[in-house]
């Protein structure tokens, strides 16, 4: 089901900090020996809302990471972060990796796995309450991460594609 309301995001005007999520030696045997070269999974995120992800493939773990680095930023999404949490409740998967989010009080903090909590901690949520079911392969639990955070739609959003004020989107 791919979502219609994601917001793509220019680098331009945006300070981006990124965090490795995850580093992978890869092995090709020749019949000149072993050739090792590296994979890495790294998110970046101005800790406002913005968020991206991306893989870099290297024979060197720095450019690798690099590269990782610049594919994330040209996959940039918008988030709704509201006070520190998100807006509501959302699941979402992506191949084994299943993952639920949920709310949380202020105060609460990032209760989330590895993968996730880079994710959470790039987008700039402070309060949440995650679970990861299925598979732990890091490049799946950041995508379906990711994807779970796209659906999020926020009062502001629900009330412009109903076309009515914002005081009616809540009442019964």
């Amino acid at each position: 089901m791919a979502n219609t309301n994601v917001k793509r995001v220019k680098t331009s005007d945006l300070e981006l900090k990124d965090r490795l999520v995850a580093i992978q030696r890869v092995t090709k045997v020749t019949k000149g020996g072993r050739h090792f070269s590296f994979a890495a999974i790294v998110v970046v995120g101005d800790e406002n809302g913005v968020v991206g992800y991306g893989l870099g493939k290297a024979n060197e773990v720095t450019t690798a990471i690099s590269k990782g680095v610049e594919d994330a930023k040209k996959n940039l999404v918008k988030v709704p972060v509201l006070n520190g949490t998100i807006p509501h409740e959302q699941e979402s998967k992506f191949g084994g990796a299943r993952v639920y989010m949920k709310p949380a009080a202020p105060g609460t903090g990032v209760k989330a796995g590895g993968a996730m909590r880079a994710v959470f901690e790039s987008v700039g949520v402070h309060n949440v309450l995650a679970k990861s079911k299925g598979s732990s392969n890091p490049h799946n639990l950041v995508k379906a991460t990711v994807a779970a955070l796209t659906e999020l739609r926020d009062a502001y959003t629900v009330a412009g594609l109903r076309g009515i004020p914002m005081s009616r989107v809540f009442k019964g």
